[in-house]
């Protein structure tokens, strides 16, 4: 594959107020396979125990504002014409979709595979990573909006997985022009996605992969496993119904169809991992 293709760790947590995004985040790297290409990885701190404060309507706000300029300054210092990027909650997107979408002209199309849409602002919801997708299209805080510079066309955006949403989530998605295919009309054919690439002559396409977009019965490392959680924590926030080979099909299928330059995972929640790896360092005999 020609053309330079940038490496992008980016442990990020903050945006989901999840400290084992970090974790996840961290994971990823060890888990992708080997690469030729130049690397980055964004300094993100773990979590001190406290509570995020919110600023301006938005938890850690200051932190994340830091970050995607910090992503965004690594990504520049290389100019690259691919980016992957392994995070993390899903405000890890931000820079890299501006980047890719300055670089390629406001022509990039953007493939959201997410069971929402992230489209809220802090109007909404006070968790960053659910305004990504809307700041990209101009709509949100004024500060993160600006790290965009040139805007995502909706016509070239499409959220596929999404199988329901909330009535707020509804007017944006109407507001914004933004199109999505439910799970089941991926489930067994990527034909959906590959129609829309035809008609909107998408060449350049970039991938949001959030893991939540997976069934959490078929997939364990997700938010909606989190271990302990009290009963009803999730009540009202839709959950994924995806399997995994669906996901990967539709990716490898939509490579076939047009360039993809940009692919980033996000929200993966290695419960176990994390459970182990803390579970270990109570043990005297590992500290010596």
């Amino acid at each position: 594959m020609p053309g330079k293709t940038l490496r992008l760790n980016m442990p990020q947590w903050q945006g989901g107020a999840e400290p084992a995004y970090r974790f996840g985040a961290e994971l990823l790297r060890w888990l992708a396979p080997a690469h030729e290409g130049p690397e980055e990885t964004v300094v993100v701190p773990a979590s001190d125990g406290q509570p995020l404060l919110v600023e301006q309507g938005i938890k850690g706000r200051t932190a994340l504002l830091a970050q995607a300029r910090a992503a965004r300054t690594a990504i520049e210092r290389h100019q690259p014409d691919r980016i992957v990027t392994l995070g993390g909650d899903c405000l890890v997107d931000l820079a890299p979709m501006a980047y890719l979408n300055r670089r390629y002209d406001g022509k990039l199309g953007v493939l959201w595979i997410d069971a929402h849409p992230d489209i809220m602002s802090a109007a909404e919801f006070s968790h960053a990573h659910a305004h990504v997708l809307g700041m990209l299209l101009g709509r949100g805080d004024a500060d993160f909006t600006a790290e965009v510079g040139h805007q995502l066309n909706p016509a070239r955006v499409m959220i596929a997985g999404m199988s329901d949403w909330t009535s707020a989530e509804g007017n944006i998605l109407q507001e914004l022009g933004i199109r999505h295919t439910p799970a089941a009309d991926i489930a067994e054919s990527s034909q959906p996605i590959l129609d829309w690439i035809q008609a909107e002559g998408i060449t350049h396409l970039a991938v949001h992969f959030d893991l939540d977009v997976l069934h959490p019965a078929h997939f364990s490392p997700l938010l909606f496993n989190r271990p302990e959680q009290p009963e009803g924590a999730f009540d009202g926030i839709v959950q994924g119904s995806m399997r995994l080979g669906q996901v990967i099909r539709l990716l490898q299928d939509v490579s076939g169809a047009c360039d993809m330059v940009g692919l980033a995972f996000a929200e993966f929640l290695p419960w176990d991992m994390q459970r182990l790896k803390n579970a270990m360092a109570e043990l005297p005999i590992m500290q010596g």
